[in-house]
């Protein structure tokens, strides 16, 4: 049930005790940080609200009557329960402010996140960190759930639920080892081709997968070839292409070193743009503090750009 409003306002009571303890209106309203007269003001209406004097006023000063007494007696259990409560709940903050718990797809949790945190941990040193790293869908599931306060998604849309702000931009390249027939191909190939061709690709659900096939479709293409290898990571992927098992379409920022050692060719498309923006989200209709709060702030620094490969 609510409380009965002749007690909502603790800070009232709060002030009758000092005056209990210091002797005078004077001293308390110091002690409280505000006016005489205004500590005056706030203890009438508390006498009204009551309905009893709790001050007994002359020349020389004011002091408890009998009933103010006993009302600050009553009233010490529940300022002092009101103090704990604040009390416990400033630990309880600190203990989650000294934790963060972050979900990122795959090329944000590799690429940008160890950069961002380094950058958080320089402000906070203490705090503890835990990293779930998935595709964009899993992401958006830990989020939603309340397993994350903070993620990162690389699909081209914002799920149901979630807020979304860009923090990065990223564009996706065609890479093949450089024995691949399209490696020789000086002008790169069409969209079709690329849709016609199975790729090395990551599984469904994945934002490379999704942003690939939503600008195939942006074409006119609707039929998508299957992928000849489905893999859970970038790294796997890359090591598969190297290999020869057919090329595949991933972020620019996860293929720097390996075009710039020519492990890999990046193979140019003619009219397909393949670039997407890199999101934070969190749950809608919330608002980011502590450590989450901090973090989304250090990501609206500019990503990195990577090399274009060779044309």
């Amino acid at each position: 049930m609510p409380l009965p409003p002749q007690v909502t306002d603790l800070t009232s009571f709060d002030l009758l005790l000092s005056v209990a303890r210091l002797g005078s209106v004077g001293r308390a309203a110091a002690a409280h940080g505000i006016s005489q007269p205004a500590a005056s003001a706030r203890l009438r209406h508390l006498e009204r609200r009551l309905g009893v004097t709790l001050l007994r006023r002359s020349p020389r000063g004011s002091t408890l009557t009998d009933e103010g007494a006993l009302v600050a007696d009553w009233a010490r259990t529940a300022v002092e329960a009101a103090t704990a409560l604040a009390t416990s709940a400033a630990a309880l903050r600190a203990a989650a402010d000294s934790r963060l718990v972050v979900a990122a797809s795959q090329t944000v949790a590799e690429y940008l996140l160890p950069g961002w945190l380094v950058a958080l941990h320089g402000g906070q040193p203490g705090l503890s960190v835990a990293l779930h790293a998935g595709n964009s869908a899993d992401v958006a599931a830990r989020v939603l759930a309340g397993d994350a306060a903070l993620g990162f998604i690389e699909g081209p849309d914002t799920p149901a639920g979630l807020h979304a702000e860009t923090v990065a931009e990223d564009r996706l390249i065609v890479v093949a080892a450089p024995g691949h027939p399209w490696a020789r191909r000086r002008r790169g190939i069409t969209p079709a081709e690329l849709a016609a061709c199975p790729l090395v690709a990551r599984e469904a659900g994945s934002g490379t997968r999704r942003v690939l096939e939503a600008a195939l479709r942006a074409e006119g293409i609707e039929e998508i070839a299957s992928p000849s290898l489905q893999l859970s990571s970038t790294t796997a992927i890359k090591h598969a292409v190297a290999a020869g098992s057919g090329p595949a379409v991933l972020s620019s920022l996860a293929v720097t070193a390996e075009l710039a050692a020519g492990i890999l060719v990046a193979v140019p498309v003619t009219g397909l743009p393949l670039r997407r923006q890199l999101r934070a989200v969190w749950a809608a209709g919330q608002q980011l503090t502590g450590p989450a709060r901090d973090l989304h702030a250090i990501t609206a620094r500019p990503a990195p750009s990577a090399p274009a490969g060779r044309r």
